[in-house]
């Protein structure tokens, strides 16, 4: 039985007042590699089905992995049981009905396989080849993942949505394993990988580090590549829900109550963005919830999703909304949506400009175990890892110890003093969850590296 059947199937099942089923097919081929050498490769395939039933305002929610056609009746079964026992929830709202159907519903699946690397591979055995003469070692993983999402409804729901997603961990040592230097990407296809000039961007950080410099804690002029900005924005991102800013419980809460949306953040032209049609960054254009929270709401599942600008012109505009939380607040809804895109108005220069046009500062690779300290705020800590750099007079003098450091997202944004060109980037801590961003180097005054770490 195909997606498409079984998501029929479940509704027709269904005694309760409404339902939503979502059926998720999932694809991935990866390769890893250890010491320039090609350790694993595998493909995998899963698929969960989810059904959400509504009896009055009583939800009822289950997800299974791998549901034959004989267990859906089962399946179903226990989302009207659990809807008819429920509270009523607070978010009920009439499903959505009225978006047309996706055009391509019916087309079959079309799963990713360790065909994607064709061209890949070949170019990842000549990194290693020019690594191995180098004197270096390259380790990592790269993973192609395409998920396929149908979601049907009692309304007359049918959409799809395709999303293939891809991405390169690429770590680089020296052959005594003292010095190491981290990058990655995000892609579609991998297509568009060009592992010559990731293996030679290593291999150069591989160089700066045979200097080392010793530096205390405290607060340095740095450098925050794309990748470690994407990790700042993301989290500020998943902090942005309207619903707890309307309780006063973070940073976007409005002193005396009520939002911070209209009050400006930052005195640059910055834009923080969200659009399901960004090249490069395409995602679902429609709302696919699979349990109801703060933020999210079955009910909403289908909604059409659009640009969306969550900071313009320096200027907070928009939360992460429900149409519950959108009544609550007064604003306009803007649910979520898996990408984002920070810009800082006029063309801004590469990040090898800005170290050029740096006196003093310290140049960040990636930051790493990052954690919430203060939701007030936005305080968050973390670690720098895989290379922090001393630049003296627009050229990089050495490596220097890794930081743990203290910032609020939030605040960077008020204190930024530069904001370079925008490209697509993988941030290194969520990259697990989160992988669609554009974003550019920031060059900050004052970032507060608080301790001396150890980490490597």
């Amino acid at each position: 039985m195909t997606p498409q059947e079984m998501v029929d199937r479940a509704l027709e099942l269904s005694e309760a007042d409404d339902c939503v089923v979502i059926a998720d097919a999932d694809s991935s081929a990866n390769l890893r590699f250890a010491g320039n050498t090609l350790t694993t490769n595998g493909v995998s395939r899963s698929a969960r089905l989810t059904v959400v039933s509504i009896a009055g305002a009583g939800v009822g929610v289950v997800s299974r992995a791998a549901v034959r056609a004989d267990q859906i009746a089962d399946v179903v079964a226990a989302a009207d049981r659990a809807a008819r026992t429920a509270r009523p929830a607070e978010d009920a709202r009439p499903l959505v009905s009225g978006v047309p159907a996706s055009p391509h519903w019916q087309d079959p699946l079309t799963p990713t396989d360790i065909g994607v690397f064709e061209r890949f591979a070949p170019a990842l055995g000549e990194a290693f080849s020019a690594a191995e003469a180098g004197g270096r070692r390259l380790y990592g993983f790269a993973e192609h993942t395409v998920t396929t999402t149908f979601l049907g409804s009692s309304t007359g729901l049918r959409l799809r949505h395709d999303q293939p997603t891809g991405r390169l961990e690429l770590n680089a040592k020296s052959a005594d394993l003292k010095r190491s230097a981290w990058t990655g990407v995000a892609t579609r296809d991998f297509s568009d990988v060009d592992v010559a000039a990731l293996d030679a961007s290593l291999a150069v950080r591989l160089e700066w580090a045979k200097n080392r410099v010793d530096l205390p804690a405290g607060r340095y002029e740095t450098l925050l590549p794309p990748g470690a900005v994407a990790d700042l924005m993301i989290y500020a991102y998943w902090s942005a829900g309207a619903r707890d800013a309307l309780d006063g419980r973070t940073v976007f809460s409005k002193r005396g109550g009520g939002t911070r949306v209209g009050e400006r953040l930052s005195p640059l032209p910055l834009t923080l963005s969200s659009d399901p049609a960004a090249a490069g960054v395409e995602c679902a254009p429609f709302v696919v919830e699979r349990s109801s929270g703060r933020a999210a709401s079955v009910f909403d599942n289908g909604l059409p999703l659009a640009a969306t600008d969550w900071v313009s012109g320096g200027t907070l505009s928009a939360l992460r909304q429900t149409r519950h939380s959108a009544e609550l607040s007064g604003l306009a809804v803007t649910p979520a949506v898996d990408n984002l895109l920070m810009r800082g108005g006029a063309d801004g220069r590469s990040l090898t400009e800005m170290i050029a046009a740096t006196e003093r500062g310290l140049l960040v690779t990636c930051l790493w175990y990052i954690r919430e300290v203060d939701p007030q705020t936005l305080l968050v800590t973390g670690l720098t890892r895989d290379g922090v750099y001393l630049v003296e007079n627009g050229e990089v003098v050495g490596e220097v110890n890794n930081f743990r450091f203290n910032e609020s997202p939030i605040d960077l944004l008020g204190r930024v003093s530069e904001v370079g060109a925008a490209e697509q980037t993988l941030p290194r801590e969520w990259n697990d969850y989160f992988t669609r961003t554009v974003m550019p180097a920031l060059r900050v005054p004052d970032f507060n590296m608080s301790t001396v770490s150890q980490a490597s």
